[in-house]
C-alpha cells in the first residue's frame, strides 16, 4: 500500500510513501538521455528524456517505483490489488507491459496532454519481467506541474481519470475514492461552532476540534482523505528547505509504523522510505523507515548524455547529528 502526491510552492514537488513488508534493495537512479530501454513487444527506445526515481535495478534495467522526467513529468505506480487487469496482446494497439509503463511515458512525453495522447492506443499487456519477477497490480499517478491524472488498467478497459487533489492511495479506484471526500466536507482546521443544538452548552475543550473526524488509520481509503485534506490546508513553504520539510510533512501525517500491518508469517507492511522530487530543479530527495535525515540526488550532477545508468545507494542507517 501506498500514497503518492504533489505540492506546489514556488517549485514543483511530485512524490511518495512506499509502503511494504519487504525492500527490493532499490536505488536512486538517474537514467540518461541514451540508455537503450528494451521493450517486449515494441521497437526499444534508444533516445528519450532523462529521469530520475526510485528504483530496483535488475540485469541493468530501472525498474522504477515512481520517477520523474527532465521535463518536469512525473510518475508513480501504486498497488492496486483486486482491481488491476492486464491484457493479452492486441495486435491494434501498442502493447507495453506495466514494468515498462513508466519508461515508456516518461521517456517520451512533456506533459500530461502528451499523455492522454499517448494513452489512446496503450495497451497494458500481462508479460511478467521474468519468471522471478511478475507482474504487481498498479495504477498510477502521472502529473505535470499543471495537471495530474490516474491510469488503472482495469478489466473493463483503460481508465484515465483527472485528478484534482493531486494524491493516490490505493483501493477502491480513483472516482470512488475522490467521490468519498464528500464525506468529510466539514472538516476544517478552524473549529466550528457548536450546532449539535442550540439547547445545549457544548465546549470547544481542544484545539484542533474542526478536524474531528478526521481519518488517522493506515486504510487507503483513509490515507487518501488525511494526505489530501493535509496537502491543501498546510502552509506553504517559503524557499527550497520549507517546501521539501513540508512535502515530507504531509507524507508522513500517513507514514505506516512497522508492527502495526500484520500481512502474516510475521511480516508487516511499513513505509520503506518517502520521496519528494523537485521537478523543476531536477532533485530527488528522499528519507528512509530507518534513516530519518533527508538525502538528495541532483540528476544535472551526473551525465544526462551517457548511455549508462547513475546508481546511488540509499543510505538507510540513521544519521544523528550530535551537537555536543
Amino acid at each position: 500500500m501506498c500514497t503518492g502526491i504533489t505540492y506546489s510552492t514556488q517549485d514543483y514537488y511530485f512524490g511518495r510513501n512506499l509502503d511494504l513488508e519487504l525492500s527490493y534493495g532499490q536505488k536512486v537512479v538517474v537514467t540518461p538521455r541514451n540508455f537503450t530501454f528494451p521493450f517486449r513487444k515494441i521497437d526499444d527506445m534508444t533516445s528519450h528524456y532523462a529521469m530520475i526515481g526510485m528504483s530496483a535495478v535488475v540485469d541493468d534495467y530501472p525498474l522504477y517505483f515512481d520517477a520523474s522526467n527532465e521535463k518536469g513529468l512525473s510518475m508513480a505506480g501504486l498497488a492496486f490489488t483486486g482491481n488491476a487487469y492486464y491484457f493479452p496482446e492486441d495486435p491494434n494497439k501498442v502493447n507495453v507491459s506495466p514494468f515498462e509503463f513508466i519508461p515508456y511515458v516518461l521517456g517520451q512525453c512533456a506533459s500530461i496532454d502528451e499523455v492522454k495522447a499517448l494513452l489512446k492506443d496503450l495497451n497494458l499487456v500481462k508479460i511478467n519481467f521474468s519468471d522471478k519477477l511478475p507482474l504487481s497490480p498498479l495504477h498510477w499517478l502521472i502529473a505535470d506541474r499543471e495537471h495530474s491524472i490516474v491510469v488503472e488498467s482495469v478489466k473493463e478497459g483503460l481508465k484515465v481519470y483527472d485528478n484534482p487533489v493531486g494524491v493516490l492511495t490505493n483501493n477502491p479506484s480513483f472516482d470512488m475514492q475522490l467521490f468519498s471526500l464528500n464525506n468529510y466536507r466539514a472538516l476544517s482546521p478552524v473549529a466550528t461552532s457548536n450546532r449539535f443544538s442550540d439547547k445545549l452548552e457544548l465546549d470547544e475543550y481542544s484545539r484542533g476540534m474542526g478536524t474531528l473526524g478526521l481519518p488517522g488509520d493506515l486504510t487507503s481509503t483513509s490515507r487518501f482523505v488525511k494526505a489530501t485534506f493535509t496537502k491543501f490546508n498546510v502552509i506553504p513553504g517559503q524557499g527550497e528547505a520549507d517546501s521539501v520539510s513540508q512535502f515530507f510533512h504531509i507524507l508522513h501525517s500517513v507514514e505506516q509504523q512497522k508492527g502495526l500491518c500484520n500481512v502474516g508469517n510475521d511480516e508487516f507492511e511499513y513505509t520503506i522510505y518517502s520521496s519528494c522530487c523537485n521537478v523543476d530543479k531536477g532533485i530527488y530527495y528522499y528519507t528512509t523507515y530507518n534513516n530519518n535525515q533527508i538525502t538528495g540526488v541532483n540528476m544535472h550532477h551526473t551525465d544526462l548524455d551517457g548511455d549508462s545508468l547513475s546508481l546511488f545507494t540509499v543510505i538507510d542507517d540513521q544519521q544523528i547529528n550530535m551537537v555536543n
